[in-house]
C-alpha cells in the first residue's frame, strides 16, 4: 500500500506559480527580480467594482448562497455572453466558479473517461495537458507553429480528431502565444467538429482573454458558429479583462441546463459556493457603464507595451519574436541565444535523468533568473508532450514599462554572456 494515490503522479502543475520558490531564493540573495512569469495584470480592480463588494459585505451578504452562483450574477453573465456571441444564453446554463481554472477540471470530470482522446493546443495553458494525463485520457496535442502565428487550421484539427475524440480544447486569445483564431478559422473548425465528431463530443472554449485584443480585433467564439452552442462549454472570468485575479470569479456556460447542473454538483462537492458579496462585485463589472472605459484604458496600455517589447526583443541577436494579437504575453524564439551561450551543448551533456527535468529553454530561463534577475517561462511549461526541440520563452507584459525596458536590457546583456552561463552551470548545480 502506498501513502499517496498513484493517480497523483499524472497530475501536472502550473510552473508560473512553481517558479516562485526559485524567485524567492534570488530575492533572499538581495536580487531585484523582474517578474515576467505570472499572467497577472499589474492593475487593480476598479473602484466602482470594489465599492459594490464592500457595501454588500457591510450589509452582511457573506453567507452561503446558491452553489451555481447568485441569480443576478448569472443573469449578468448570460446577458454578456448572449450579446457578445450572438447566441441565446439563459442563467440556468451558467455556473459560477472560484476563478476560471475550475471549469477546466469540471469539464474533464464531466465528459472525459480514461482512454478518451482529448485534442488541445500546444503550447497552451498547462492545466489542459495536466488534466488529460490525470484523467487517464489520451493526449492529442495540436502543435502550434511560429510560422502560422501560433494559430491552426481546420485541416490540422481534422487530422487530429478520431472516433475516440471526446473533447476538443480551444483557447483564443491564447496563453502563452497571444495567437488569435479568426472567424474564418473558427468556421472551418466548427465544420470539422459537426461533420467528424459525435454529437456528444464537447468543445471547451477558453475565452478568459476575450477583452484583451489588439489592432482593433474583435473577439470571436466557436459557440457563435451554427450548431456549436449546443456542443460548446464557454469558459471565462474576471481575472484578466477586469484585473480581478484575487477575487477568484470565473464562470462556465454549458450547452444545456442539465449539464450545468452537473457542474453545480461538483461545486457542491468541492467549494460549496463562491462568496455572494464577490459575485455582486462581478455583476457590477458586467453591468456598470464605467467598466468599458476602465477595460479600454488597460488594454491600450498593454498594446503600447507590446508595441515596444516586440521590436526590442527582435533587436537582440538570436531572438525572433512574433507580434501577438491578444492576451498580454510575448513568446519569442530564443534558439539563437541558446546556441550562442552554449546551452544546447550543455543540455546534451547532462545525464539522462537531468535532461528529463529540464529543456534548453528551461536552462536559459534559470540563467536569466539566477544571474540577471529576470523571471520568464520556458516552452515546456505550456505542454511537455511533443515540445522537444522547441526553444521559446514566454514573457508576461503585465508589467510597468520601466520594468519591461529594464528586463529586456538585462536579457540583451545575458544573451552575450557565454562565460557567465558556463559559470552558472558550475556554481548553481541545478541539474547535478
Amino acid at each position: 500500500m502506498s501513502l499517496v494515490a498513484a493517480r497523483l503522479r499524472d497530475l501536472g502543475t502550473e510552473n508560473a506559480f512553481k517558479l516562485g520558490a526559485d524567485i524567492q531564493k534570488c530575492v533572499d540573495r538581495g536580487m531585484d527580480v523582474i517578474r515576467f512569469n505570472l499572467g497577472a495584470p499589474d492593475f487593480r480592480s476598479a473602484p466602482h467594482i470594489n465599492r459594490v463588494a464592500i457595501e454588500e459585505l457591510e450589509k452582511g451578504n457573506s453567507g452561503y448562497c446558491d452553489p451555481a452562483g447568485i441569480l443576478p450574477f448569472r443573469q449578468a453573465i448570460a446577458a454578456h455572453v448572449s450579446r457578445t456571441r450572438g447566441i441565446d444564453v439563459t442563467p440556468d446554463r451558467v455556473v459560477v466558479t472560484p476563478g476560471a481554472k475550475p471549469p477546466i477540471s469540471y469539464t474533464f470530470q464531466t465528459y472525459v473517461d480514461p482512454g478518451d482522446e482529448v485534442v488541445y493546443p500546444s503550447p497552451g495553458f498547462p492545466i489542459y495537458e495536466s488534466w488529460v494525463t490525470y484523467q487517464g485520457a489520451t493526449p492529442v496535442p495540436l502543435q502550434l507553429s511560429e510560422e502560422a502565428g501560433f494559430a491552426f487550421t481546420a485541416d490540422e484539427l481534422a487530422a487530429k480528431v478520431s472516433e475516440r475524440t471526446k473533447l476538443v480544447v480551444l483557447c483564443s486569445p491564447s496563453n502563452p502565444t497571444g495567437g488569435v483564431l479568426s472567424r474564418k478559422d473558427l468556421e472551418g473548425m466548427a465544420e470539422v467538429i459537426r461533420e467528424r465528431c459525435h454529437p456528444d463530443v464537447r468543445v471547451y472554449s477558453d475565452e478568459i482573454y476575450e477583452h484583451i485584443l489588439f489592432d482593433g480585433a474583435q473577439h470571436e467564439s466557436i459557440a457563435s458558429r451554427p450548431g456549436m452552442a449546443d456542443r460548446t462549454v464557454i469558459a471565462g472570468g474576471l481575472s484578466k479583462g477586469f484585473a480581478m485575479t484575487g477575487w477568484r470569479l470565473g464562470w462556465a456556460v454549458l450547452p444545456t441546463p442539465a449539464e450545468a447542473a452537473l457542474f453545480k454538483q461538483i461545486n457542491i462537492n468541492t467549494v460549496s459556493c463562491v462568496p455572494p458579496f464577490l459575485q455582486e462585485g462581478g455583476r457590477a463589472a458586467y453591468e456598470s457603464p464605467e467598466t468599458g472605459t476602465v477595460v479600454r484604458n488597460m488594454v491600450d496600455q498593454f498594446e503600447r507595451r507590446r508595441n515596444f517589447v516586440v521590436p526590442a526583443l527582435n533587436d537582440i541577436e538570436g531572438i525572433r519574436c512574433p507580434t501577438p494579437r491578444g492576451a498580454f504575453y510575448v513568446f519569442p524564439n530564443v534558439a539563437g541565444v541558446c546556441e550562442t551561450l552554449g546551452v544546447l551543448e550543455a543540455y546534451d551533456a547532462l545525464p539522462g535523468a537531468a535532461r528529463a527535468r529540464t529543456t534548453p529553454a528551461g536552462m536559459l530561463q534559470m540563467f536569466l533568473l539566477y544571474r540577471y534577475g529576470v523571471a520568464t517561462m520556458d516552452r515546456a511549461s505550456f505542454g511537455r508532450i511533443g515540445a522537444d526541440g522547441q526553444h521559446f520563452l514566454r514573457l508576461s507584459i503585465a508589467n510597468s514599462m520601466e520594468d519591461i525596458r529594464e528586463g529586456v536590457a538585462r536579457i540583451e546583456r545575458a544573451s552575450r554572456d557565454r562565460e557567465g552561463f558556463a559559470a552558472f552551470l558550475v556554481e548553481e548545480g541545478l541539474w547535478a
